[in-house]
């Protein structure tokens, strides 16, 4: 443990740190329209996101093994420094393809700096408090979430979108200045590192390849595409690989040893589930506002206010009730909350009201909040510190890899199941108002045929929808806003159905309390520990035991 002064030095830094890098995702997002007026690349704008998720997801579970074997300050600082140089670089960007480039080396300090905040939290406080500080993490990123967009119309509208980027220089300066002053004195292996460089490439191969599989397949080149199944049939390959590197290597990246702990499993797979799901309200839920409801896109981003509000309250609140209720009432209660948030938005029609709309995304986000700071635990009650930092590194990349499946697999459906709709309902409906069949939505109507989506653009374009007359709007909008909601209602029940799912894995954990107070280490239902206080028994670990820990025999265990 710290001493005082240094501990909240420590702190400061550290939520600091995290507080710019979350923030820098939203914030991003809002200034983007100015950027491609500045830049041009509306073509490859999707990208700037893209890479960034790409390194960042690639990253994860190598940054948290390279933490348990160098020290958690030196990789930390690191990736600092590298977020830095790309925000920097970010900022001179003179096109987009350079744009996109400097986003996927800020993308590798994300990711570096993400999971390892969590893993530090693990490290400084014992289990009875980490719940707490975990909730506060989780809510630090439900408060960028809130206030990014609003401080990068802020900068975008009286600055230049250059200063989103370097608005994080000075910043990130003074995070990892207390960064390195808070975590002087941890304590390091002295023993000779072992570095699985096989393991680290395969790793980065396999997700790459997957990832890019994932985000070119459907847009960019056909499912059935040879490019798409050369990307997914080399992701297996190096998974292959990945797998038999890490089988044989002295410090593997990932111990596949973990993979035999039961609360390891069901959390890395509750997060995925989480990641896969959500996406159904962070990308769909604007569409329905802004085409369905016809609220402006100022209206759409404050109606995700009370869902993010919700989220961190709950986020708070899940920190503090782990300790009183078991992991499978916490995983399968979140897990519940978001199932019936995405009932609910699958009811929703054109008449819906916005009050009742946004009561559905509350509900929705309290069901997230009390998941991530759970997810999180019950893996780092379970581990000794000297595997703390790839353990809590591979929840972060589980819900990556969920979120990146979740665009793709819920983008596809909405895609598919729109023409369905479209042929089904919409145009056989039009095909009956004469008055539809001339002028300018006759032109619009055969575009539409050949490209059922772009009449989609009449709900979500004031500028588009001026060319029709008033009179035949009332005609077309009822009929379009329907399609549209009937699209978005499979996509959402979709999402429920992922919901339901992580709420019978979770059932399956069994009755297992994260340990807050006790003498030692000890067996439970799920033949694993739950570490407790006493901070001689966490720190004694030594990293030969780990194995044991996870199958469970503590026969030959002393502390």
């Amino acid at each position: 443990m710290y001493p005082g002064t240094q501990h909240k030095v420590l702190l400061a830094g550290l939520f600091t740190g995290l507080f710019f890098a979350s923030l820098d995702q939203t914030v991003v997002g809002t200034a983007m329209p100015r950027i491609i007026g500045d830049l041009g690349g509306l073509s490859i704008m999707t990208w700037v996101t893209t890479a960034y998720m790409l390194s960042s997801t690639v990253v994860v579970p190598i940054a948290g093994k390279l933490a348990d074997l160098y020290g958690r300050r030196i990789v930390y600082v690191s990736g600092i420094a590298v977020f830095l140089a790309g925000s920097a670089l970010c900022g001179t960007s003179y096109n987009m393809t350079q744009l996109i480039m400097y986003r996927g080396l800020q993308g590798i300090g994300g990711g570096i700096m993400m999971p390892l905040a969590m893993t530090i939290v693990g490290d400084i406080f014992p289990p009875e408090q980490r719940g707490k500080w975990q909730g506060i993490i989780g809510a630090m990123f439900g408060l960028s979430s809130i206030v990014g967009p609003a401080i990068g119309g802020w900068i975008v509208d009286y600055t230049s979108w250059h200063w989103v980027f370097f608005i994080n220089l000075p910043i990130g300066v003074l995070a990892a200045g207390t960064i390195y002053v808070g975590l002087q004195g941890e304590k390091r292996r002295n023993d000779k590192v072992s570095i699985d460089y096989s393991g680290a490439i395969s790793l980065i191969l396999a997700t790459l390849c997957l990832l890019l599989g994932l985000n070119l397949g459907g847009t960019d080149y056909a499912w059935s595409s040879w490019q798409i199944i050369l990307l997914f049939g080399l992701s297996f390959l190096f998974w292959a690989i990945f797998i038999a590197v890490e089988k044989k290597a002295k410090e593997p990246v990932l111990d596949l040893k973990l993979f035999a702990n039961r609360i390891f499993v069901i959390a890395n797979l509750i997060g995925f589930l989480m990641g896969l799901g959500m996406f159904g309200a962070l990308i769909f839920t604007p569409l329905f506002w802004q085409g369905v409801i016809g609220a402006s896109a100022t209206q759409s981003g404050n109606m995700m206010l009370p869902m993010m509000a919700a989220n961190v309250a709950a986020s708070v609140l899940g920190g503090k009730l782990v300790y009183r209720a078991s992991l499978r009432t916490m995983f399968a209660t979140g897990m519940a909350f978001m199932a019936c948030g995405f009932y609910l938005l699958s009811t929703m029609i054109v008449g819906t009201p916005l009050k009742v709309a946004v009561l559905y995304l509350i509900i929705l986000g309290f069901g997230m909040g009390l998941i991530l700071p759970t997810v999180t635990l019950s893996v780092q009650n379970v581990f000794p510190q000297e595997v703390r930092g790839v353990a809590t590194s591979a929840t972060q990349f589980s819900r990556s890899i969920g979120s990146t499946l979740g665009m793709t697999i819920l983008g596809v459906l909405f895609n598919d199941y729109s023409l369905q709709v479209m042929g089904r309902d919409f145009f056989p409906m039009i095909a009956a108002v004469p008055a539809l069949q001339t002028g300018a939505v006759q032109g619009i109507l055969a575009k539409a045929h050949a490209d059922p989506h772009s009449i989609f653009n009449l709900l979500l374009s004031p500028e588009a929808l001026a060319v029709i007359p008033a009179g035949l709007q009332q005609l077309l909008l009822p009929l379009l806003k329907n399609a549209l909601a009937e699209s978005l209602r499979v996509v959402f029940l979709a999402a429920m159905f992922i919901a339901l799912a992580g709420v019978g894995f979770s059932l399956c954990l069994g009755n297992i309390p994260v340990a807050a107070k006790t003498a030692g280490p000890r067996n439970n239902d799920a033949g694993t520990i739950l570490l407790a206080e006493g901070v001689a028994t966490e720190n004694e670990i030594s990293a030969e035991l780990v194995p044991d820990l996870v199958d469970g025999d503590t026969s030959r265990k002393r502390f």
